[in-house]
C-alpha cells in the first residue's frame, strides 16, 4: 500500500470530505502515538507503513517515550487534527485498524504490551476498540 492508497482508505473509512482531512487524522494519531511509545517500538511499527506515513511516527517526533494516558492522547490528537475529542478518539481507532492490517502481528503485540490496559482512564485498550470489535470492515457491515 502506498501513501495515496493509505490516505484514500482512511478518507473512505472515516467518510471525510477530502484527502487533507485524512492526512490530518493519520498524522495526528501517529505523531501522538510516536510521542507516547519508545523510539524503537515506533520504528518497528512504522517499518511496514508507506514512507510518508512512517515519518509521522519517527521523523516528526523528537521526544519518544513520553508518559501520558489515553485521555491526554485524545486531547493531543484532537488539538492537532482540529476535531472534538470523541471524533478524534474514533479517528485514532480507525487509523490503528488500518495500521494493524499492514504491520506484522508481533509489532502490534509489542505496541499493545507497551500501553497499559486497565479500567482507569489510562486504558489504552480503547485505542484498539475497532480492531477488537472485528475491524472496520466488520463494523461497517453492521
Amino acid at each position: 500500500m502506498n501513501f495515496d492508497e493509505f490516505t484514500g482508505e482512511i478518507q473512505h473509512r472515516l467518510e471525510l470530505p477530502g484527502t487533507g482531512e485524512a492526512v490530518r487524522a493519520t498524522r495526528a494519531t501517529l505523531m501522538t502515538l510516536g510521542q507516547r511509545i519508545p523510539e524503537g517500538n515506533a520504528e518497528d511499527l512504522a517499518a511496514s507503513l508507506p514512507m510518508e506515513i512512517k515519518w509521522y511516527m519517527t521523523g516528526a517526533v523528537h521526544d519518544h517515550g513520553q508518559r501520558f494516558d489515553w485521555s491526554e492522547f485524545v486531547d493531543r490528537v484532537s488539538e492537532i487534527e482540529g476535531v472534538e475529542g470523541q471524533e478524534a478518539a474514533y479517528h485514532s481507532q480507525v487509523v490503528m485498524d488500518l495500521v494493524a492490517s499492514l504491520v506484522p502481528q508481533s509489532d502490534l503485540r509489542q505496541l499493545r504490551d507497551a500501553l497499559p490496559e486497565s479500567e482507569a482512564d489510562e486504558d489504552w485498550g480503547k485505542l484498539f476498540g475497532v480492531i477488537d470489535s472485528g475491524g472496520w470492515e466488520a463494523r461497517s457491515q453492521q
